[in-house]
């Protein structure tokens, strides 16, 4: 009977510890507890003063939302790239991290596209070609109108749409890529 008694003080000392810290957990190189609003949140320590308007600035790039794409003056040889993700998606937060940090694909990116993110679950309605776009019901946590055209109804994340300098698609694809697929698909796109 003694060993059960020990093994539950145990067991529910344990659990106990574990349940208050829960919420707060710290890292050697964070000064502050990270909460879990903060603990998926991608920052960049090299970049002293992103856009104000922009909380996009993933992989140490600067990345425009869709609301800001009417400011863009399309009489450029850019194309645009919209990263389509979700705040849940792992591995678009992966993609974030590893993929767009990488320097050739940066280089790639910021010589040749407008770079755009768009959450796909976004409820507020988007402005897009002169057409609104509202959120629809369905799925996990349901989505908006333009993720469902853009990504032709095939809701996957992290997904990437290509589009030419007048906003035409060019090509969309989906799921994760490191960096070097990620060049190899962005030498196809060019070329096309």
């Amino acid at each position: 009977m003694r060993p059960f008694l020990f093994y539950s003080l145990l067991l529910s000392t344990l659990l106990i510890l574990s349940c208050k810290g829960e919420n707060q957990i710290t890292t050697k190189n964070s000064p502050e507890p990270e909460t879990k609003e903060t603990k998926y949140k991608i920052s960049n320590p090299a970049q002293k003063n992103p856009k104000p308007t922009s909380p996009l600035n993933t992989g140490g790039m600067q990345w425009m939302t869709i609301d800001e794409l009417s400011e863009i003056n399309s009489s450029g040889s850019k194309k645009y790239l919209i990263d389509i993700y979700t705040e849940w998606c792992g591995w678009c937060k992966v993609m974030d991290k590893k993929t767009f940090s990488d320097p050739i694909v940066q280089e790639k990116l910021k010589d040749q596209y407008h770079l755009i993110k768009f959450d796909a679950e976004r409820k507020e309605p988007v402005i897009f070609n002169g057409k609104t776009y509202e959120w629809q019901a369905g799925g996990r946590k349901g989505s908006n109108a333009l993720a469902i055209e853009l990504l032709n109804g095939r809701m996957s994340y992290p997904s990437l749409v290509y589009l030419d300098e007048n906003l035409k698609p060019i090509k969309v694809t989906s799921g994760y890529k490191n960096p070097e697929q990620m060049i190899q698909e962005l030498e196809i796109i060019t070329k096309s």
